[in-house]
């Protein structure tokens, strides 16, 4: 069991605090400056407040505030050496953290799916502990990286569930055209994705060769795949992962700038 506490409990920290509480496996405090935030995790959490020094008590503190008010809360933030810190806030390194704490600070890129379990993360090599790992475990997998790829990382894994949303949402459409209910098209659309992801995890074939085994000769995949390959739909798939890139490039060289 790990005691956690979590700074800030909007969408990211409230998926967080709900995908650990999940597990039954930890004692989760979250912490919020807004009681409304803190009303929609109180059934998930073994504590709630709005009271910073509550995160002293506990093994690992996760700071999941907007990266324009992180200076702010650490000034006010008091760890100790034996506390692991883990910032998720996009673009803010770990040197700007580590300068204004004495804990041990890794830097995580998480996403919205910790709340069910199926989040996907990079995280910092450096910092990286076993609690912090037992945490990450609970809410989903997650890939050990060098922090100079923490920007693509936060374009690939942080961004991608909203560019996986838009795909689904152009399947859902599409199957609505064709005849089938919303709450059908949906259903199938999105658990079409979910299952596809977990093959993708699961299976030792690469993505062409699992893409080969559902295209039958004069199939109907192959005819859809067809019309994606004459596209130039990669190529914007490539550019909107880019420019995510990009934007957290920017948020973190004017960090680096202070």
């Amino acid at each position: 069991m790990v005691d956690v506490s979590v700074i800030g409990c909007g969408n990211m920290g409230s998926a967080l605090v709900k995908g650990f509480a999940r597990s039954g496996q930890h004692r989760v405090t979250a912490i919020d400056a807004d009681p409304d935030a803190l009303e929609a995790v109180e059934a998930y959490s073994t504590t709630t407040t709005t009271d910073l020094a509550a995160a002293g008590e506990s093994d690992v503190v996760v700071l999941a505030v907007k990266p324009d008010v992180v200076a702010t809360v650490l000034d006010e933030l008091e760890l100790s050496t034996d506390q692991t810190l883990v910032t998720v806030a996009a673009g803010v390194s770990r040197s700007f953290v580590a300068d204004h704490t004495d804990a041990t600070v890794v830097r995580v890129m998480p996403n919205l799916a910790a709340e069910t379990g199926d989040m996907a993360a990079a995280v910092t090599r450096d910092g990286l502990s076993e609690d912090v790992r037992e945490l990450l475990e609970t809410v989903g997998e997650y890939a050990v990286i060098d922090e100079a790829l923490m920007d693509i990382s936060t374009a690939v894994n942080g961004s991608g569930p909203a560019f996986v949303f838009y795909l689904i949402g152009a399947m859902k459409e599409a199957g609505i055209e064709g005849g089938l209910e919303p709450e059908q098209a949906e259903t199938l659309a999105a658990q079409t994705f979910k299952g596809a992801a977990e093959t993708v995890l699961r299976d030792e074939r690469s993505v062409d060769e699992l893409i080969d085994a559902v295209c039958s000769p004069n199939g109907t995949t192959i005819e859809g795949m067809e019309v994606l390959w004459d596209s130039d739909v990669e190529d914007r798939i490539v550019e909107a992962v880019g420019a995510a890139e990009r934007r957290s490039a920017e948020i973190a060289e004017a960090f680096d700038d202070e």
